[in-house]
């Protein structure tokens, strides 16, 4: 770690150069893969290799050590999305998908504060390796993953026609019914714009004020940078369970909707439905 944050302090006498853009690397099927997909490529087949090494350790019985952690993360996870949605049978369904989210997400920011990842090593001035959340990009494709598995979920609670109705709720002869129901779908939009941006600006600040305190530190580059590299293993801790809480909430918001729009429709809610009922016992 010191030889690579000292190489890196020499190489920039003139300055910190931060990559905000990622660069092309080579071209696969005419595709161009950038530095940041080929980290996360990297990152990626590393995260599974890690957590099917820890399932294979996982009991019955409590253990210690790093499978402690990931049983905390999993549990964790439940217990946020049974408090959210109200249900520990729809926890435990959807459990797998977030906290798999929670890791991912973890576990690549941390990998991107490996030293090697970001300005050290490179190819005609290229980083070869760039974190894949501090990618615009990256950080897009998990937000839209994000909101899909949301709808997916939202449809299979309620079905698609009353899941669609909650963001039309009214007569659709009324023109303000329409324009709200379209400013709602326009807001499931917004909130993969904002999961993306809040990730990537908080990834890229994080390896800009790390560049900085590089080049300020010069020959004790690593004592400048120790404090802000533990710094940024708890922002990433955090920025994941953010990402998730989010993620959780639009859930659960998607579900309660639907089940309200289940509830105005239902038999008991029609008042001489109810009567008849009561008439035959």
């Amino acid at each position: 770690m010191l030889q690579f944050l000292n190489r890196f302090a020499a190489a920039g006498e003139s300055g910190p150069v931060v990559h905000i853009v990622p660069g092309e690397l080579f071209t696969l099927g005419g595709l161009s893969i950038t530095n940041s997909i080929f980290y996360g490529w990297i990152s990626s087949i590393v995260i599974v290799l890690f957590v099917i090494a820890l399932s294979k350790r996982t009991t019955l019985m409590p253990k210690g050590g790093v499978v402690q952690f990931l049983e905390i993360f999993v549990n964790f996870i439940t217990n946020l999305l049974q408090s959210s949605l109200g249900s520990r049978k729809k926890a435990l369904r959807y459990a797998p998908y977030f906290a798999t989210i929670f890791v991912f997400v973890l576990l690549t920011n941390w990998l991107g504060l490996i030293p090697g990842v970001g300005e050290t090593i490179t190819i005609n001035g290229e980083p070869v390796l760039r974190p894949l959340t501090a990618d615009l990009n990256g950080t897009l494709a998990a937000a839209i993953v994000i909101m899909f598995l949301v709808q997916y979920f939202a449809i299979q609670e309620s079905g698609f026609m009353k899941h669609l109705g909650h963001y039309f709720q009214g007569s659709l002869k009324n023109p303000i019914t329409i324009f709200l129901g379209v400013f709602e779908i326009l807001g499931e939009f917004i909130r993969v714009a904002s999961l993306s941006l809040r990730l990537f600006l908080n990834v890229t600040i994080g390896e800009v004020i790390i560049a900085v305190f590089t080049f300020l530190g010069g020959v004790a580059a690593p004592i400048t940078v120790f404090p802000f590299l533990i710094l940024e293993l708890l922002v990433g801790a955090l920025q994941a369970y953010i990402f998730v809480m989010l993620s959780v909430m639009y859930l659960a918001v998607a579900m309660k909707h639907g089940a309200e729009h289940e509830e105005e429709i239902s038999p008991d809610s029609v008042p001489h439905i109810t009567k008849i009922k009561e008439a035959h016992g």
